[in-house]
């Protein structure tokens, strides 16, 4: 098989997989817009509140076992690209994660007793009981998240995204059930929400292990902790931990932040912001997730020429595929938040936090790939101790601005501007570690990035002026503001090479 064979292969592997992945997150989004709505209006917003800064107090603590998941990640697919032992890799690696589930509950369970108990804002302090109980099956289902981690891994390294998609969409639904079990339920509606979603968990943790044991031979596991290995991860873990602390602290950190300052009004705000991040962020990711194996598996092979072209082409069409979303919701965020949730549930700032957390989205998603590839050296140490340094000024930032009397949606602000430093940190450091080219870099994504968005944006503007916040103006606004997107990509965004390729692509399947 030739090199060029080979490249068109993989090419085809990823489109296929994106696709899978592009209608798993249209279902989901669908899916969880509804589910956030009637959880909303049947919890309100003092325990939907509530709920967002418990379970978001307990996810504080992935910080212990956020950097050893990213490196049974990679470890994996690693592993794969070189065809190595994965049966040893996988087994040592569920090995590692049952240990550190048990030292995330040990911790999380007294310290999250103390905070809840004598820290955190609660609508009454007869909630005291309830968001006590909110930490506990919040725990246990972070546990299960936890061990189902190298299941995940194993499946995305083998690129067998329709499993990935089927199980996501069976959870998805999970979550739907119980947000309608919940408004017929008789007992406490947020801890019966709360025990749901852990059995939800469970079942997909069952979904995940079923089909890796079925279809991939290194997923049965035994107990096996092979201390070179564990060595060599905990290593790649220990610098990483840095870096995916950093993200894990200013996310949840902040979210703690403005319980402490402003009660769970904020917290549901937050908690609502962070849902349309999160559903606007699977338009990226499905791609990404598709995207990144071949990135390491090039690496590990040594095609570095075919990992930079990955890498390029991976950071422009993240930003690409965001804008298409990301304008319509941006300037008709007050008539859809009324839409979704009802004009009558909206907690003050959501708004405003929706919009800024999509601008950091859009920061942030140039850096996906280039993340991916920088993981894939495991020579991370300087990469992590500038990086991530810069990440941990969030919390600190936050709380001096708070302090002082800002307003909530400082939070996004502060986030934003550290993702710039982060970007322009990030490249000086791959430089040296993978040799990226930074002028080629600088001239080939960002600089054509920003132009593209920059002439995609003359429309929306143009139309906020005109175009109010109803039907008439959202229907009318977010054709014209995609059609618009869509052209600017086409002719400014795509290199002629890659568009002629599109174009055949699509000719080729009529």
């Amino acid at each position: 098989m030739t090199e060029k064979t080979t490249i068109q292969d993989n090419s085809r592997r990823i489109a296929k997989n994106t696709v899978l992945l592009y209608g798993r997150m249209l279902l989901l989004m669908l899916i969880g817009l509804f589910t956030s709505r009637v959880v909303l209006r049947t919890l309100g917003q003092g325990d939907f509140g509530t709920y967002k800064a418990v379970a978001g107090f307990v996810t504080l603590f992935t910080i212990i076992t956020g950097s050893m998941s990213s490196a049974i990640s990679r470890f994996i697919t690693y592993e794969m690209g070189k065809e190595g032992d994965l049966r040893r890799v996988f087994s040592t690696a569920v090995s590692i994660q049952i240990i550190f589930s048990l030292v995330v509950v040990a911790l999380a369970e007294p310290i999250g007793l103390w905070w809840i108990s004598h820290k955190m804002v609660l609508p009454s302090p007869e909630r005291l009981e309830a968001a006590r109980w909110v930490l506990h099956f919040s725990a246990l289902s972070l546990v299960i998240q936890l061990i189902s981690v190298p299941y995940n891994a194993d499946i995305i390294a083998h690129e067998r995204m329709d499993a990935f998609a089927w199980i996501s969409i069976f959870e998805g639904l999970g979550k739907l059930a119980v947000a309608i079990l919940i408004s017929v339920s008789p007992l406490d509606k947020l801890v019966t929400y709360a025990a749901l979603l852990a059995v939800v968990s469970l079942l997909t943790r069952f979904a995940y292990g079923l089909f890796c044991r079925l279809h991939f031979q290194e997923a049965r596991y035994n107990w096996v902790l092979d201390r070179g290995l564990f060595r060599k991860m905990f290593a790649f873990a220990g610098w990483n931990f840095i870096g995916s602390g950093s993200g894990i602290l200013r996310d949840q950190g902040g979210n703690q932040l403005l319980n402490l300052f402003f009660g769970t009004g904020a917290n549901a705000a937050w908690g609502l912001a962070a849902e349309v991040n999160g559903t606007v962020q699977k338009f990226v990711t499905s791609f990404t997730t598709a995207i990144n194996p071949q990135i390491t598996k090039s690496y590990a092979s040594g095609e570095r020429d075919y990992m930079m072209r990955l890498v390029f082409k991976g950071s422009r069409m993240s930003v690409y595929l965001l804008l298409i979303v990301v304008y319509p919701v941006l300037f008709f965020a007050p008539f859809l938040t009324d839409l979704w949730l009802g004009a009558d549930a909206v907690p003050a700032d959501t708004v405003t936090f929706i919009r800024l957390v999509l601008l950091l989205l859009l920061v942030e998603s140039v850096s996906y790939t280039m993340i991916t590839a920088m993981l894939s050296t495991g020579n991370i140490r300087n990469y992590q101790l500038l990086v991530g340094g810069l990440q941990l000024l969030n919390i600190p930032v936050d709380y001096v601005l708070l302090k002082m009397g800002a307003q909530p949606y400082i939070i996004y602000v502060v986030a934003i501007a550290i993702a710039v430093c982060c970007l322009a940190a990030r490249l000086y450091m791959l430089r040296g570690m993978i040799g990226l080219p930074v002028g080629q870099f600088l001239k080939d994504v960002l600089l054509r990035v920003l132009v593209t968005a920059g002439c995609a944006l003359v429309v929306p503007v143009g139309l906020s002026f005109v175009l109010g916040q109803n039907w008439g103006g959202f229907l009318v606004g977010g054709a014209a503001m995609t059609v618009s997107t869509l052209l600017c990509i086409a002719f400014i965004g795509m290199k002629k090479w890659e568009r002629q390729d599109f174009i055949d692509r699509l000719l080729r399947r009529k």
